[in-house]
């Protein structure tokens, strides 16, 4: 208050001081002429100093306060410490936005802002991946306008988004997301959507697991159980006391076998690695043995051929990669007619990327297999014929079985087939490099 009154003091010494000077220059009339012109100066000064402040808060700057003096420059000083003020306070919060997004652009699932109309704010690069957005241009648009889904539609309206909504991807169909919105702000949402491919085909590979090996179990125990019933309750004569002991015999070997195999593929898939820290492993000594097994099994009924270098050696488990060639082998007289061709051959070759392997080869003139069935043939009791699997004797797990040993060594299996125009499997096998043991035991495993 006193520095206001101290001001206004100066204003009227400075007014007093232009009349005094007006009337000793021109009398009366000069007095009145100098304070007025005292007071048009002045208020040109504030006029001047106003506009200067009115410049600076348009192009506001911090290194920019203006030249400003009296009452002006204290409007200006408070002025320059709330604006400071306010620029930090806005500083802070575009970090903290860029901190967000940057946060939300590295997660791995996708993520969409919408304001309360349901419009897109802004998405990370996962969701536009996701639900096929482009952020450029879909900026402001309604999202379910871009998502043509009913069911995420009919989600969106729901209003009940406890439970994430599971649905196919828009732009691909197979690929399964997994897409929940959750409320925040002043009726803003947030939609997150994950990657659940993997998660759903685990799941139902899970379920059709469960249902084969149920099913494959239930046939043989419905058989034995009816064949012990028969027993039983009826007088029966050796002879058939005998075809019914052979029947379940059979039968109970089925069960025994798909246990055994189930077994196996269990202790694959726990398993480490077996590539080079595992033992020296003659390859060449296994491909003649299940050629020699090919010629027992077939019984004279194909013309088999067999083909193998000498001296290839690898590195893992011997059991296992005789057991995956054999099941490999065992596959192409089983399902070649008689008379048919298979040719089994081992040779040196290198992989895509020059890596030197042992090929394994076996071709077959057998009934083929449609190209729509080849991806799935590894998978778990997938049979491309069930009733020619179970006269053929197969458990459905032995291509399964194959697979896993193969990725163990670091090879690779490939298969080419066509219906009515037979088949060929090859596994690349990594080779030993030079200076391995020369006294591998060959293996003496069961084919499985």
């Amino acid at each position: 208050m006193a520095f206001i009154f101290f001001r206004l003091i100066l204003l009227a010494m400075v007014l007093g001081a232009a009349a005094i000077v007006g009337q000793m220059v021109a009398g009366h009339k000069g007095a009145v002429a100098g304070s007025i012109f005292a007071s048009l100066f002045i208020y040109a000064l504030h006029v001047r100093s106003g506009l200067r402040i009115i410049e600076w808060l348009d192009n506001f700057k911090v290194e920019n306060v203006p030249d400003v003096s009296g009452w002006w420059d204290d409007l200006a000083a408070k002025l320059f410490r709330y604006l400071r003020l306010h620029q930090r306070q806005q500083q802070a919060l575009t970090n903290a936005l860029v901190s967000f997004r940057t946060a939300a652009q590295a997660l791995p699932d996708g993520v969409v802002t919408l304001d309360s109309e349901g419009h897109i704010s802004w998405c990370n690069d996962t969701a536009q991946d996701h639900l096929g957005l482009k952020l450029g241009s879909d900026i402001g648009q309604p999202l379910i306008n871009l998502v043509r889904n009913p069911n995420f539609s009919k989600y969106i309206r729901s209003r009940s988004w406890e439970q994430p909504l599971i649905m196919t991807a828009p732009r691909s169909r197979s690929k399964v997301l997994s897409v929940q919105l959750v409320s925040y702000g002043d009726k803003q949402m947030l939609v997150l959507s994950r990657d659940v491919t993997q998660v759903e085909k685990l799941e139902r590979m899970r379920r059709d697991f469960i249902a084969n090996v149920s099913h494959e179990l239930k046939t043989p125990l419905t058989v034995l159980s009816g064949f012990l019933e028969t027993f039983r309750d009826l007088p029966l004569s050796k002879e058939q006391q005998l075809e019914y002991l052979n029947l379940m015999y059979t039968q109970a070997n089925r069960m025994q076998n798909l246990v055994e195999d189930l077994l196996a593929l269990s202790a694959l898939e726990s398993s480490p690695n077996a590539g080079e820290g595992g033992e020296p492993v003659d390859l060449s000594g296994i491909a003649q043995k299940t050629g020699d097994e090919a010629q027992q099994l077939s019984a004279g009924k194909h013309n088999i051929s067999v083909d193998v270098e000498k001296g290839l050696m690898g590195f893992g488990n011997s059991a296992e990669i005789f057991s995956a060639f054999s099941n490999i082998v065992t596959n192409a007289v089983r399902y070649t007619p008689e008379k048919g061709n298979i040719t089994i051959t081992l040779r040196r070759a290198e992989n895509e990327i020059g890596k030197a392997c042992a090929a394994f080869v076996v071709r077959d003139t057998g009934i083929g297999i449609s190209a729509e069935h080849i991806p799935r043939l590894t998978e778990r009791f997938y049979r491309v014929d069930r009733s020619r699997s179970r006269e053929s004797g197969g458990t459905g797990l032995g291509l399964a079985i194959v697979k896993h040993v193969v990725q163990r060594h670091d090879g690779e299996l490939d298969i080419q087939s066509r219906p009515n125009a037979g088949s060929t499997f090859t596994i690349l096998m990594p080779l030993a490099k030079a200076g391995a043991a020369s006294k591998p035991a060959l293996a003496e495993a069961t084919v499985v």
